[in-house]
C-alpha cells in the first residue's frame, strides 16, 4: 500500500504541471510558427468565447481528477469510507473524456487540411496521469477489498 500512496500523492504534483505543459502545437499555415496550447490556455480562451464549454472542460481536466485524486489519499490513509472507492473510479474516468476531446479535436484539424497540428508532450504527461491515477484508484480498491476478506 506504500507504494500506491506515494504514486497518488505523486500525481498531487503531476496533474499541475501536466495542465500548464503545452499539448499540442497549432498554426494556421505551415509556413508560420506553431501557438503552443495547455490546458490553461485553452480554458483562458474558451472561458472568453464559449463559457458553457469552458466549464465542462475545467470539470473533467481539472475539477474531477485532482478531486479523485484527494479523496483517494484520504481513503488510503483511512480518512475516508472505502465505500467511497467505487465513486473515485468512476471520477476518475471522466478525465479520459477531456483527452478524447483534445484527440478527436487533433484529427478533426488534421483531417481539414487547413492548419498544422503536433501532439506535446504535455498531452502525453496528462494522459500518464489520468491512467496512472485510474491504476492506483483500481489497486487501491483491489488490496483494501482482499484485506476485508482476511
Amino acid at each position: 500500500m506504500g507504494v500506491l500512496k506515494a504514486l497518488n500523492l505523486t500525481l498531487l504534483f503531476l496533474f499541475p504541471i501536466a495542465w500548464f505543459a503545452p499539448l499540442l502545437r497549432a498554426g494556421i499555415l505551415p509556413l508560420f510558427s506553431l501557438n503552443e496550447i495547455s490546458i490553461m490556455s485553452g480554458l483562458l480562451s474558451l472561458w472568453q468565447s464559449d463559457p458553457i464549454l469552458a466549464l465542462l472542460v475545467t470539470a473533467l481536466a481539472i475539477f474531477a481528477p485532482y478531486a479523485k485524486t484527494i479523496a483517494l489519499a484520504l481513503v488510503q490513509f483511512g480518512l475516508f469510507p472505502t465505500q467511497a472507492l467505487p465513486t473515485l473510479t468512476w471520477l476518475g474516468k471522466l478525465a479520459m473524456a477531456d483527452i478524447f476531446l483534445i484527440s478527436l479535436y487533433i484529427v478533426i484539424i488534421k483531417g481539414i487540411g487547413i492548419g498544422r497540428v503536433e501532439t506535446a508532450w504535455g498531452l502525453w504527461l496528462f494522459t500518464f496521469c489520468v491512467l496512472l491515477s485510474l491504476a492506483v484508484s483500481i489497486f487501491t480498491s483491489r488490496l483494501l477489498n482482499a484485506t476485508k476478506l482476511d
